[in-house]
């Protein structure tokens, strides 16, 4: 999960700081999910990281197949 957050983020060119702002998840909470430090997080901050995206749960949770 954590590096498509940091892919979607990057593709967006948004900043950990910006996303910080815009999601109102802290960045060290984002810091963390990005490097997949910490496994357990509340489904509130995804959904939170995901509508800062412009993106569904299921687009930063789950992989799209290849087609």
């Amino acid at each position: 999960m954590g590096f498509k957050i940091k892919e979607i983020r990057e593709e967006q060119h948004m900043t950990q700081e910006e996303l910080a702002k815009k999601s109102g998840v802290s960045r060290s909470t984002i810091i963390a999910m990005e490097a997949n430090e910490e496994k357990n997080f509340m489904m509130s901050t995804i959904v939170k990281i995901a509508r800062a995206l412009g993106k569904t749960v299921d687009e930063i949770l789950f992989f799209a197949p290849v087609a």
